[in-house]
């Protein structure tokens, strides 16, 4: 079992396949993607053997992250692979939705568990606002059918202050017949957004006093889930998740680890630097990138220091998926 000086498992695992976005977000790519790096992404072969190695470390859980990974023309071929590696009970993908309805279907098939979809407005002109597309509609419409197919949904959005902090009724009202999860996420500081975040940034902590004080009660969470905090309520179909990377303890839960598209290994999303692990896949036993996945462990350290406003080596959330 993967597990670090500080008592932590680590079953999950967030694999980056690309981190080219046709999104342009104005928290994370406000002036769209720019290609400051080799687009020698992991290929399929590759993705099989991390799979294989991070499996059988204990780990279970697997999110397909980006960039937007849908991008990929192979993302059947690599939600497959990872769906039938021994040990991988969840596969997961965090996307923008963009081709989502023409798509989700032969995700479905290849063995994808969930989705998670980030929409950081029900207003379709915020929205556009927010992401440069306007394809709130297009987006919804995926939704609806992969909860028709049986597939667990959650939709991300982030919290900013100038953007979205007065749409939480209208979120309330669309989970109140929606069963998805709806997941407010404050916004983080990374390397090139500092004004955007000092103008922005604004806590969850009253929205989780307003949910407690309307009779939500919060869920406890298994070993694979990622760092929400959960809240359910009987008179809604939706739930509400609340990630606040600024409060107290908040990495003390931390079960997950990052491999980015270019095959480093990140201790954590703000971690100094991406540790090469690609040159181990030569090996096809597997053994070598499993012993140094071990041995790399030791350094990760106990919290991600974003209160000193230290950022790392993440310069926008879509080098690593967040």
């Amino acid at each position: 079992m993967l597990e670090d000086k500080f008592g932590r498992r680590f079953h999950y695992l967030r694999l980056s396949i690309t981190d080219v976005c046709n999104f342009s977000c104005e928290y994370c790519l406000p002036n769209g993607y720019q290609c400051d790096t080799p687009r020698d992404f992991l290929r399929l072969e590759e993705i099989r053997k991390i799979a294989t190695a991070f499996a059988n470390l204990g780990t279970s859980k697997i999110r397909i992250t980006g960039g937007e990974p849908s991008l990929r023309k192979d993302l059947p071929e690599i939600i497959q692979a990872c769906a039938s590696t021994p040990g991988i009970e969840h596969v997961a993908i965090t996307c923008n939705g963009y081709k989502l309805p023409e798509q989700i279907s032969s995700w479905v098939d290849a063995g994808l568990s969930s989705l998670n979809v980030s929409i950081d407005s029900l207003d379709p002109r915020m929205f556009a606002a927010i992401t440069g597309h306007d394809k709130l509609k297009t987006i919804i419409q995926g939704i609806e059918i992969a909860l028709e197919l049986g597939i667990k949904v959650k939709v991300n959005a982030v919290l900013m202050r100038h953007f979205n902090r007065n749409e939480l009724d209208s979120f309330l009202d669309w989970i109140k017949e929606k069963p998805v999860t709806l997941r407010f996420i404050e916004l983080m500081q990374t390397g090139d957004n500092k004004l955007f975040f000092d103008q922005n940034h604004t806590s969850g902590l009253p929205i989780k006093e307003r949910l407690l004080d309307n009779g939500w009660q919060q869920i406890e969470q298994n070993k694979t889930a990622g760092p929400a905090q959960e809240f359910t309520h009987k008179d809604y179909k939706g739930n509400i998740g609340l990630i606040m990377p600024y409060s107290k303890d908040f990495c003390a839960t931390c079960n997950r680890l990052r491999i980015s598209a270019l095959g480093k290994l990140h201790l954590c999303l703000f971690s100094e630097q991406g540790l090469d692990v690609r040159q181990f896949l030569l090996d096809n036993s597997g053994q070598r990138l499993q012993e140094e996945l071990v041995s790399l462990l030791a350094d990760k350290k106990s919290t991600h220091f974003l209160h000193d406003g230290y950022t790392g080596a993440t310069k926008h959330l879509a080098m690593l998926g967040g």
